[in-house]
């Protein structure tokens, strides 16, 4: 199990690094990287993959890493913003296609991304989400451009239906050549090993992590009656028509039981018509969506934390719901059987009966006070996946393909065509020598040598990193001369 098993570079999952402070381990790190997370998830957006690029990111400028962050504009977003710590986000003016994915013809986003590499000196490109085309395209143009590359899948996707067919043919393309890939589970790992044809060995498992700070329980919030909590969002996906089952069924059953739900999505009608046709509107509260930092408020007020998904490669809503000291109940689907251990979860089929069974016997062992106690729980969780522990397996990664050596353009356009296909290797080798020829056009126009190379707000020269390290020097110094 992922969460106390041994990760793709060998380090347990478990592991918790002490607290530092920004600076403090530049001296006694020897190998710093100049990092470029693309994806086009990522704040104001709100998900799962926006969170971890942004934890991820703080956690390896706390380990002396400069991190930069490449998005697309979010309404009047734009142009560069620096977050916590100094870190740098640029927000590009491209043209949103479907579900915050940008179109992509993978040529005009070339300059933009060009010009920011070489401003920036990147020497690693970490590109996330197979939904992003942004991130296809910067690891397209990072090849072509010789940086080292690395992925980070976070889905699960099957092998029938032609949206998969699709995004699986794109990302054999993309990822026969990158570096190196990540993957949140092992299920996930099997999944994208066999959709993108890939050797196993160039594939590491780290998973996602939570602040345990930021999920502490709170039993004196939790109502009088027995209450199942559901965060999600509101679509087939998350099971929400197996949500809309439970709900009557239990509530029938069990007079003294209410519902929690919190998030959005086009199934929500589904859970209006239930609670309109069985009159439950004093015991189903639909909160509509929630914003991140709502969410622990809404977990504390609840007993077991329900997650029907009919697919995941590793929920994060268990273990926030976990840490907060709530019994979760959950589908066995994907990535879910390895996140906690057996104690701390009931895993059942994806469908109605067998949730309904799995939240009665939960409720039984409520009911018979048999269930751990939230600040136990909590204990537990917090020892599982910290974000410090995530930093430092993926630097692994990064010290890795540092050494490797970029494929040669005569050598990447083989690959394509042994990898990819007759039809499709072909066309993206076409595509990949006409990135190439614009790549040259682009340095014919605007050499780098003439590109300025920013000021580093991160890393071992950054802006951000001196400041706070002569403030906390300042300090002592102040401290020491008021004790003598």
């Amino acid at each position: 199990m992922a969460y106390r098993g041994v990760g793709g570079d060998g380090h347990p999952a478990s592991a918790t690094l002490s607290r530092v402070s920004p600076g403090s381990l530049y001296t006694c790190r020897t190998r710093t990287h100049n990092i470029c997370m693309v994806s086009d998830f990522f704040y104001p957006n709100m998900g799962g993959v926006e969170s971890h690029i942004y934890q991820l990111s703080q956690c390896l400028i706390e380990r002396g890493h400069k991190v930069i962050i490449v998005t697309h504009a979010y309404g009047n977003r734009k142009g560069i913003r620096y977050l916590t710590n100094g870190l740098k986000v640029y927000y590009l003016p491209l043209k949103v296609m479907y579900n915050q994915s940008t179109a992509t013809t993978l040529f005009h986003s070339l300059p933009l991304l060009r010009y920011i590499f070489v401003r920036e000196r990147v020497t690693i490109i970490h590109s996330h989400s197979s939904f992003s085309a942004m991130a296809h395209d910067a690891l397209f143009h990072a090849k072509t451009m010789g940086l080292q590359t690395v992925f980070t899948d976070h889905s699960l996707f099957g092998f029938a239906d032609v949206s998969s067919v699709l995004t699986n043919k794109l990302l054999t393309v993309s990822l026969c050549d990158t570096n190196h890939i990540i993957c949140v589970s092992y299920t996930s790992k099997e999944n994208t090993v066999l959709r993108a044809a890939l050797n196993p060995e160039i594939v590491s498992v780290i998973p996602n992590a939570v602040d345990p700070t930021d999920f502490t329980p709170d039993p004196f919030r939790r109502h009088d009656s027995i209450t199942i909590v559901v965060v999600s969002r509101l679509v087939y996906r998350k099971g929400t028509d197996l949500l809309s089952g439970i709900i009557p069924e239990l509530c029938q059953k069990y007079p003294d039981l209410n519902f929690i739900i919190g998030g959005e999505g086009p199934k929500r009608i589904i859970l209006e018509e239930v609670r309109e046709r069985y009159q439950l509107h004093d015991r189903v509260r639909l909160l509509g969506a929630l914003e991140h930092k709502d969410v622990r408020d809404v977990l504390v007020q609840g007993h077991i934390f329900l997650n029907t998904s009919l697919t995941e490669a590793f929920c994060m809503a268990i273990v926030e719901a976990a840490s907060c000291g709530l019994q979760v109940v959950s589908t066995k689907v994907g990535g879910i059987p390895e996140v906690l251990p057996e104690n701390l979860i009931i895993l059942c089929e994806p469908s109605v009966k067998s949730l309904c069974e799995g939240l009665e016997k939960a409720i039984s062992q409520l009911k018979s006070g048999t269930l751990p106690a939230p600040e136990n729980i909590h204990n537990i969780v917090k020892t599982f996946y910290t974000w410090r522990n995530v930093a430092e397996r993926t630097e692994k990664v990064y010290d890795r393909v540092s050494v490797e050596a970029v494929l040669p353009m005569d050598k990447r356009l083989d690959r394509l065509i042994s990898h990819c296909g007759p039809v499709t290797g072909y066309i993206f080798a076409l595509l990949a020598v006409f990135n190439f020829l614009f790549l040259i056009f682009l340095r014919w126009m605007t050499p780098d040598s003439v590109i300025d190379v920013a000021v580093d707000a991160t890393g071992p020269r950054g802006a951000w990193t001196h400041k706070y390290s002569h403030s906390k020097r300042r300090g002592r110094n102040s401290e020491i001369s008021k004790t003598r």
